[in-house]
């Protein structure tokens, strides 16, 4: 399945270049489909992947397979799915038409609802949910900065597939409760949004109590909505979701001691909603703070900070002037 056909990267975008990136630079036969401007970035500079930890990869653009046509995926025997989720739908008939039948799919995309899409759209076809942990942030010229700490989770299946996909410097871990794992994620997505709009680094963001509290009422909305629908968060970090809040609530040097050792974050981190604010493109604001308002209406709870955060940050995709540098005071108003 891995060794004598290629790996397609459907929407190679920061997290699909670094993944496909890792994986050519492991051995694998990589096929990236990419934008015009990605290709020729790669294709001018090479492929430059870089680690939080100081590690390197360089590939030349010949160890990797580029192109705008999904024919791509003609002869692939796993396709990674790395498109933003409003796109699924789209690449999911590309796959269709252009995959061959046995092609197992893997979804490492945000959000919870991308897998049931794809299912919809692929039947008979096997469809994996995965979970990716960390943040790339795209610094241009081919470069790829993995920012924070992780390994991918990919929901288990008779023929490891996660197994297979692993190669040095990223691992695949299966995952029995992939459903839970991807609600876990969403669940510390939500500050993709506070990040975005705050203009501020990961780091220096959740070095700072106010910030924290802010992200803990936040955080504690979604744990009492999963609660209510039956939905058990499962944490990608030894912390449980439930406790979370409290964590983000400690005195500072508490809080640093224990973020210290269960997680490491790269002092320029950002989120992939701040990129997209700073690119004048749409956010992923419906498919994050958007599943925890669905979700709430289905069951009677209220969430006015959620509804008051995805209100902010399309008031920012609006005005079209990047992450509008909002303070903790002026984001909560009058949630």
């Amino acid at each position: 399945m891995v060794t004598d056909r290629p790996i397609a990267v459907a929407g190679a975008g920061a997290i699909g270049c670094f993944v496909g990136g890792m994986l050519a630079a492991g051995g694998r036969r990589v096929a990236l489909l990419v934008r015009p401007r990605v290709r020729t970035e790669i294709e001018r500079f090479g492929l430059r992947l870089t680690d939080f930890d100081g590690s390197e990869n360089k590939l030349g653009a010949a160890k990797l397979a580029l192109s705008e046509d999904p024919s791509i995926f003609d002869s692939a025997g796993i396709v990674l799915v790395t498109v933003k989720s409003a796109d699924t739908a789209d690449v999911a008939d590309q796959i269709a038409l252009h995959a061959p039948q046995d092609a197992v799919v893997v979804s490492l995309q945000n959000g919870v609802g991308n897998v049931a899409v794809l299912r919809e759209r692929l039947a008979g076809r096997r469809v994996l949910a995965g979970m990716v942990p960390f943040n790339v942030i795209a610094m241009g010229d081919g470069r790829f900065h993995r920012s924070t700490s992780g390994d991918i989770h990919v929901e288990a299946d008779e023929a490891n597939t996660a197994l297979a996909l692993s190669v040095p410097g990223l691992a695949m871990r299966a995952s029995r409760d992939i459903t839970g794992v991807q609600w876990g994620k969403l669940i510390i997505n939500l500050n993709n949004a506070l990040s975005a709009l705050s203009d501020m680094p990961l780091a220096a963001q959740l070095a700072s109590r106010e910030w924290r509290r802010l992200f803990a009422d936040q955080m504690e909305e979604g744990v009492a909505v999963m609660k209510a629908a039956g939905i058990m968060p499962v944490s990608a970090t030894p912390i449980p979701p439930k406790w979370m809040p409290t964590l983000l609530r400690l005195p500072d040097p508490i809080f640093n001691l224990i973020l210290g050792r269960t997680m490491k974050i790269d002092p320029e981190a950002r989120s992939s909603m701040w990129q997209d604010l700073k690119q004048g493109r749409t956010t992923e604001i419906d498919y994050l703070q958007g599943a925890i308002i669905s979700l709430a209406e289905r069951n009677g709870v209220d969430v006015p900070l959620s509804r008051r955060i995805v209100a902010l940050i399309r008031e920012a995709e609006a005005a079209g002037k990047g992450p509008p540098r909002l303070t903790p005071q002026q984001i909560r108003g009058g949630a």
